[in-house]
């Protein structure tokens, strides 16, 4: 049988690595100390295999991958340091969570050597895994390596995963410790590579808290805004290294916890201490993600609710709803409206029409939402299973009304409408990292194809955000 020895979050910054960092290193001493710390203790657990799960390895959308290369290998030449690790894969760990994950209704890609030249994976781990794998190599030395790339699924899909991986880990021959590589916040100070967010240190101290006390029902109920206004890259890393826990007793130790750089950097120890059957923390998560929905449904507006109502009703049966009967205020009208979806803060589609084309408000929030679902050409079409992870907002716009020129506009009070000839580009006001005219144009000029010094009309208008 196969035990799973050592579970642990671990942060990713090349600065605490020798020869990158230099004097600044020193301002991460903590960290530093604690991935020494870590790397003892996953010695003294003495793992023939390590999973390694990292936000920066290659990710798709509608599956988990794998690297599936029989060798793998890493270094920091670009960070300036002469570190370089070479491993072997464990194929037949990796080939079990494989069919473990099909077998739970998991999509995995394994990227087999064809396959990754296919989709040009590059040909070395990324600085993700070969941080946190740089100090464990230092204490115990050779182990085999399954690399996992991030899932961005819903919170229930990635745990379910992780539950795989402690399935065929117990059926394996193979002492296995579990990684999950990631920075918490990176937006703590004004000097911060995202620049600062008040959110940032509320978002970091829950999750430290959560993993401090195995509260996976926490981390399912943090909101949508307050994860996407951190600026983080551990929150799915670490739910699906706390799925191979479930069913395990642990003892969580937080070695450590610090923001230098402005970016949050927490090391944490998870020890198993063996099965039971009240340390199955599934139905938790689950339980955490529904009172999260209620709370959100509760406090929607009513032109969020119908942009909900119209995609819920489409995705899950075909239908077309009718608009509300009366109409609710300020539905009356008629009005450009984009409707856009968000998924764990991350955009999931975003359509709309910059003049009414339909009778009234109500029916073109609900003819907008449906096309945002279902019709937006970057993303697959959203799936019923999605429905409970997706977080509407409306923007009504007023009408447009040209400008002289750029001076007139204000990425943060106006959208702006750019038209050459049949070329027409939207970019909404207010959008998180563009901050100046110029981007905003130049996004809206990429949008339509317009080319950066081709001439262009220039409209704005103002909108009203429902959310």
């Amino acid at each position: 049988m196969g035990e799973l020895v050592l579970a642990a979050l671990a942060p990713h910054p090349p600065i605490i690595v020798p020869g990158v960092g230099g004097r600044e290193a020193a301002k991460a001493q903590k960290t530093i100390d604690a991935m020494e710390e870590l790397a003892r203790e996953f010695a003294a657990a003495r793992p023939d295999t390590v999973v390694v799960i990292s936000p920066h390895a290659p990710v798709f959308a509608d599956a988990i991958a794998i690297d599936g290369r029989p060798h793998l290998s890493g270094d920091l030449a670009q960070f300036g340091a002469d570190v370089e690790l070479d491993f072997y894969s464990n194929l037949e760990l990796m080939q079990a969570i494989e069919d473990e994950a099909h077998a739970a209704g998991i999509s995995v890609a394994v990227l087999e050597p064809a396959l990754a030249r296919r989709y040009r994976v590059p040909s070395g781990l990324d600085h993700g895994a070969v941080v946190p794998l740089y100090f464990l190599a230092k204490e115990h030395y050779p182990f085999r390596l399954v690399a996992v790339s991030m899932g961005v699924g819903a919170l229930n899909e990635l745990y379910t995963f992780g539950m795989c991986m402690a399935s065929a880990i117990d059926k394996s021959q193979y002492r296995v410790a579990v990684i999950a590589s990631g920075d918490l916040s990176h937006r703590l100070s004004p000097d911060a590579p995202a620049g600062y967010a008040p959110e940032g240190k509320i978002f970091d101290e829950a999750v430290v808290g959560a993993l401090g006390t195995m509260d996976v029902a926490a981390l399912a109920r943090l909101d949508d805004a307050l994860i996407e206004a951190a600026g983080m890259c551990g929150l799915n890393p670490i739910i699906m290294m706390l799925g191979s826990l479930d069913g395990i007793e642990v003892e969580s130790e937080v070695l450590s916890y610090e923001g230098p750089f402005g970016v949050g950097y927490a090391v944490v120890a998870l020890r198993p201490k063996g099965r039971s059957e009240e340390a199955r923390r599934f139905h938790e998560l689950v339980e955490g993600g529904k009172e999260k929905t209620r709370k959100l449904r509760h406090s929607e507006s009513a032109f969020a609710a119908l942009a909900r109502r119209a995609v819920e009703d489409y995705v899950r049966r075909g239908v077309v709803v009718e608009p509300p009967d009366p109409l609710p205020e300020g539905m009356q009208g008629r009005a450009g409206v984009f409707c856009t979806l968000h998924k764990r803060g991350q955009l999931r589609g975003c359509i709309g029409t910059t003049e009414p084309t339909r009778r009234n408000i109500a029916e073109e929030i609900i003819f907008n939402a449906i096309a945002a679902a279902v019709r937006d050409p970057r993303f697959e079409p959203v799936a019923p299973h999605e429905l409970d992870d997706i977080v509407y907002s409306v923007d009504v716009l007023s009408p447009p009304e040209p400008v002289s020129g750029p001076e007139e506009l204000d990425p943060q009070r106006y959208g702006v409408i750019v038209r050459n000839g049949g070329r027409v580009g939207l970019l909404l006001p207010n959008l998180e990292g563009i901050n100046t005219v110029e981007e905003q144009i130049s996004i809206a000029r990429r949008k339509a194809g317009i080319g950066l010094n081709a001439p262009v009309e220039l409209e704005r208008f103002e909108v009203t955000r429902y959310e």
